[in-house]
């Protein structure tokens, strides 16, 4: 699927037009779509790397990382082919799990503090793996450990408070802490610890955090998961299509999903390269 508002909503000083390119959450199967479109635009001449800023939430944290590495686009997408992985596989369905967070706040406003600091007390009160292991699948995605010169910003969630908390290369937070942190699925995955603070995944503010990109003149968002509603009122929206969404499947945490959605997402990409093109340029 593919949102478009016309017309693209550019106001710029002079020639000079600023660019955000937003990557959303969507469990390693969203890993492997949002890889794919944009190894796909690639391939068709248009390189979203070069965005004056990129947001990362969740998956699209790691993709953000991925995609800041230095790292030739055709190799990353090499990476989701291949069957050999790094990842922890778990049983879950997608769409259960994102329902069940949501009654979690039932009578407070959704993705409030409120809310957020209810999903973190769940998350902090489950049994996962410890938080070692889970770091060793970051540091397995990710090509480098190091910040990228790029500006790049990473969400996550206070799991005490509710309150964000948006790393980057200035946060004195390492990369990997700071991906894993926002790749912390509550009651999947555990709080990530960074100092005397546990955090969660940055998708339990928003699945996107499009509005960390206010400001920004041109605004692409790759997301494999938004809420509903959501519109980019000064760009392009890309979200799974019906082929893409049948190749990721009930359960986005599997990692057997790598290879098909990685394919269904780069299919994707080459019938709305055109409009990409148009908002990038």
């Amino acid at each position: 699927m593919v949102n478009v508002s016309e017309p693209f909503g550019r106001t710029c000083e002079g020639d000079r037009v600023t660019r955000a390119l937003v990557l959303g959450g969507g469990g390693v199967a969203g890993i492997a779509w949002t890889t794919g479109v944009v190894a796909g635009l690639y391939a068709e001449g248009v390189d979203v790397r070069d965005a004056d800023v990129l947001i990362g939430t969740s998956a699209g944290s790691t993709v953000g990382a991925q995609l800041t590495s230095g790292t030739p686009v055709e190799d990353l997408y090499a990476r989701q082919l291949d069957e050999h992985h790094g990842e922890i596989s778990v049983e879950v369905d997608t769409t259960e799990l994102i329902a069940m967070m949501t009654d979690l706040g039932d009578d407070v406003e959704p993705y409030s503090a409120a809310h957020r600091a209810r999903v973190g007390a769940f998350a902090l009160a489950a049994k996962t793996v410890p938080e070692q292991r889970r770091r060793a699948v970051i540091e397995w995605r990710l090509p480098s450990h190091d910040w990228p010169e790029a500006p790049l910003r990473i969400v996550a969630v206070d799991a005490e408070s509710g309150a964000e908390r948006i790393f980057d290369k200035a946060s004195g937070v390492g990369l990997v802490d700071a991906v894993a942190a926002s790749c912390a699925v509550p009651g999947i995955w555990p709080p990530v610890t960074i100092g005397d603070r546990r955090y969660v995944d940055g998708g339990v503010r928003s699945f996107t955090n499009l509005d960390l990109a206010d400001g920004y003149d041109t605004v692409l968002v790759i997301a494999p998961i938004v809420e509903p509603g959501v519109t980019v009122p000064n760009g392009l929206l890309i979200t799974p299509d019906e082929a893409s969404q049948e190749a990721i499947g009930v359960n986005a945490l599997d990692p057997s999903t790598r290879p098909g959605a990685a394919k269904a997402g780069r299919a994707q990409a080459a019938q709305l390269v055109g409009s990409v093109r148009q908002l990038w340029a």
